[in-house]
């Protein structure tokens, strides 16, 4: 008789096989913290830069009316506290505030008939001397072994590209002013909001602070460094556009360089825009130079050019600028090229000092947090506070 063996079951006693349950495997596929970080952060990234390429195309498509409030921002920004003192001496802050702003139109006037009449009255002389530029330009390489041909060739390409800028920039000009509707309408929005911004810009400020989503003393703290990084920097290099404009017209003089009212002028706008706008300046006092005065006026303009850009300006800086900036020459250099790829010539004259201001305001917020007290969070206002001047 074939005795049946009984098939083994689990023993109740035994713990060994214990059941399975889906929780314990809720941690074993969860991203590490951080790939969690990583992920995050990426997609903050991505965020902001969505959320400036909107900035900009909006900021593109309503030109007509942001350009010029930017404008008379700027402008109020270091002229409100002229308007301040007069109201300090009893004049109205209106009243204040239209003087302000026919000191500048009248300012502002004068520069432009300067500039653009003096250009425009030596405009002969300046393509004279460009064209003897280019010659002696073209001898030079002669003589360095390149091909005569050659050497013309590359002439006529620079002649045509010098050609074909100048349509181009009135071209794109013409565009700009289309945008704007017309200069008239463009200088008549600036005057009017520079005027507002004179007049109210304690009120617009206030409004501001209130909507910033933080405290109204860090909200009042940021805007305290917003107008000091811009008045010290336009103030500053306002200064030291003048200071260079003196030392390259003196140079000129002395070198018997032709245009020397011209490239004073260029000089002095020019300082306007970091880095760049001097170089431009520069190239172009050298290039009038050599072709107005011969070999030896460009090598003394060259020298004048690096002593006005570089040791004196390093000498004035300092003064000048005062705590306005605060930045490496280097980072100046990047966010001003950064600026103006993507905000045109009003990023250009202000990435400088927005910058200045962005890492001044960090700088003062990391300071806060640091020598901030720590203790119980303050109990939430109740629905009276809530409701105060403040909302």
């Amino acid at each position: 008789m074939r005795l049946s063996r009984a098939r083994p079951g689990p023993s109740e006693d035994d713990g060994s096989a214990a059941a399975f349950e889906p929780q314990t495997l809720s941690g074993l596929f969860s991203a590490p913290p951080w790939l969690r970080d990583l992920g995050t952060s990426a997609w903050l990234a991505v965020g902001v830069t969505l959320f400036v390429v909107g900035a900009v195309w909006v900021l593109a498509l309503t030109s007509t009316i942001t350009t010029p409030v930017i404008t008379a921002a700027v402008v109020a920004a270091v002229a409100s506290p002229l308007v301040a003192r007069l109201e300090r001496r009893g004049v109205s802050r209106g009243i204040g505030s239209a003087l302000v702003l026919v000191g500048a139109i009248l300012l502002g006037a004068a520069v432009v008939v300067v500039v653009v009449g003096g250009i425009t009255g030596q405009l002969d002389g300046l393509r004279a001397a460009l064209d003897s530029a280019k010659d002696t330009l073209t001898g030079w390489l002669t003589d360095l072994g390149v091909d005569r041909g050659a050497a013309e060739t590359a002439k006529d390409d620079v002649s045509s590209s010098l050609n074909g800028a100048v349509p181009a920039l009135l071209d794109g000009l013409a565009v700009g002013l289309k945008r704007l509707s017309s200069l008239v309408v463009f200088l008549g929005l600036t005057a009017l909001s520079l005027f507002f911004l004179l007049k109210d810009g304690r009120q617009i400020r206030h409004w501001g602070e209130g909507h910033m989503r933080v405290p109204r003393p860090v909200a009042h703290q940021i805007g305290d460094r917003v107008l000091e990084s811009l008045r010290g920097y336009f103030l500053g290099v306002t200064f030291v556009a003048a200071f260079n404009a003196v030392v390259v017209a003196a140079g000129a003089l002395l070198l018997d360089v032709p245009l020397a009212g011209t490239i004073a002028a260029i000089t002095f706008l020019g300082a306007y825009i970091p880095y760049l706008g001097a170089w431009g300046a520069g190239v172009f006092a050298v290039l009038i130079a050599l072709g107005g005065a011969g070999a030896d006026a460009a090598a003394g303009m060259i020298v004048v050019q690096l002593l006005a850009n570089g040791i004196l300006q390093q000498m004035v800086q300092p003064i000048a600028y005062g705590a306005a900036l605060g930045i490496h020459p280097l980072a100046v250099l990047i966010v001003t090229i950064a600026g103006g790829a993507l905000f045109g010539a009003v990023g250009l004259i202000l990435a400088a000092p927005l910058t200045s201001a962005a890492t001044r305001i960090a700088a003062d917020l990391s300071r806060n947090a640091v020598t901030a007290p720590a203790g119980p969070a303050p109990p939430s206002p109740g629905p009276a506070a809530r409701a105060g001047p403040d909302c």
